[in-house]
């Protein structure tokens, strides 16, 4: 039996298919060895077929910092994954979060331009759905970005590190169910934006998402409503540069509020609102924002959900995931999506195309299917719906969950 690390037939061995990812993105052997936290001479010889690359959180961190899934790296080949627990890793999470004191020094701390790429390769782990992987580098990246904002009081880049730090941490728990201690993380990362209406922007939208798991649909409109009127008052340039694609996903974010409120006239507005700035083209800034009229139309899915209207739901996700733009969007935005809408499937009694859903985010992001109590609630009401398909099967025997 071939191991993930060894070649198979004719498929180009891992460290050679290694090497031309990193090749393409531009990074020498040194740059990549520090995203990953390995040695240069590591990554060369695992490259040259020297070293046996076999381990799948190894697998997972690379394949992440190439953004890029596990199994292109392993051309079809990846191990099974078994479920994991991500309990410990929360607790260290909390535990980091909730410290109001300054780390003390010990080893020399990361300059700036060493956080800020670890940042990023960070959220490009969450965008390909690696939430465990994201979890384990949280508390010290958390440590270091609130150390280098203190002693560089007043830069702008540290401040927006600090807020794009608080802001993953947000969404990851949210993805967890640990919404009280997301709006923990996004209030800071409301605190660290400092009044600043880009930086104040981008931290609105996980407020909005932390409160909307709260069930907090209006104070979620709210947060991210002014958060719109703030960017609005802030420098023409920055608004007509970067601004449109926030100030999209701020709006969607706050159509989704109002349905969750059941306040369909600021939900039918807020919509509104959003199509009209959405120009047909998928646009994403470095942490993940994406924006578009894929997006909106996504949204429209869910919202058509909320308020009852199933085959409306189904036929508009159907559309938008029909689209050119649909595999453009990062894995754990579509995996999501895919979980959500299992639950108009379901009311409308169409088991097989709510476990078909939920197959289909699995293959696109499976931690999404198999950490998130969202995705165990889902298959578990397909499971209690009758005879399964044998894919839906395999995954519920993969999560651990059985029919009774």
């Amino acid at each position: 039996m071939t191991g993930p690390g060894r070649r198979n037939g004719n498929e180009p061995p891992i460290g050679r298919r290694m090497a031309e990812l990193r090749a393409r993105r531009g990074m020498s052997q040194q740059v990549f060895a520090d995203r990953i936290r390995k040695s240069k001479s590591w990554v060369d010889k695992v490259e040259r077929g020297v070293r046996t690359l076999d381990r799948l959180s190894v697998i997972e961190t690379v394949a992440a910092a190439l953004s890029v899934a596990p199994d292109v790296l392993l051309v079809g080949k990846a191990p099974r994954e078994s479920v994991t627990d991500t309990g410990g890793d929360v607790e260290r999470l909390r535990a980091a979060l909730a410290r109001y004191d300054i780390p003390a020094g010990g080893k020399p701390a990361p300059s700036l331009a060493q956080l800020d790429g670890q940042a990023g390769y960070a959220w490009a782990a969450y965008r390909n759905g690696h939430h465990p992987q994201v979890l384990r580098l949280l508390p010290d990246l958390l440590g270091q970005s609130r150390l280098l904002c203190h002693t560089q009081t007043g830069n702008a880049r540290a401040a927006e590190l600090l807020v794009r730090v608080y802001r993953l941490a947000a969404q990851v728990l949210v993805k967890l169910g640990e919404a009280d201690l997301a709006w923990l993380a996004a209030d800071r990362a409301m605190a660290a934006a400092a009044g600043d209406p880009w930086r104040a922007g981008l931290a609105a939208i996980s407020l909005t998402q932390a409160l909307r798991a709260l069930r907090r649909g209006r104070l979620a409109m709210a947060a991210a409503v002014n958060a719109v009127h703030q960017l609005e008052l802030g420098p023409p340039d920055v608004l007509r540069t970067r601004g449109p694609a926030l100030t999209g996903t701020l709006l969607i974010e706050a159509a989704l509020a109002a349905a969750v409120s059941g306040d369909t006239d600021a939900t039918d507005e807020l919509t509104e609102r959003a199509a009209r700035l959405a120009d047909g083209d998928h646009r994403h800034d470095h942490d993940g924002t994406g924006f578009g009229t894929t997006p909106v139309d996504l949204a429209r899915a869910l919202i058509a959900m909320w308020f009852g209207d199933h085959h409306l739901a189904v036929a508009t996700h159907r559309r938008a995931t029909s689209g050119n733009a649909w595999p453009l969007l990062p894995a754990e935005h579509r995996a999501a999506q895919l979980i959500d809408i299992t639950h108009a499937h379901l009311d409308l009694g169409d088991a097989r195309a709510a476990g078909r859903a939920l197959v289909a985010a699995d293959r696109v992001a499976p931690t999404e299917t198999r950490i998130r109590p969202a995705a165990r609630a889902a298959l578990t009401a397909v499971l209690r719906a009758g005879p399964t398909a044998a894919d839906v099967a395999r995954l519920a025997a993969t999560i651990g969950l059985t029919r009774h």
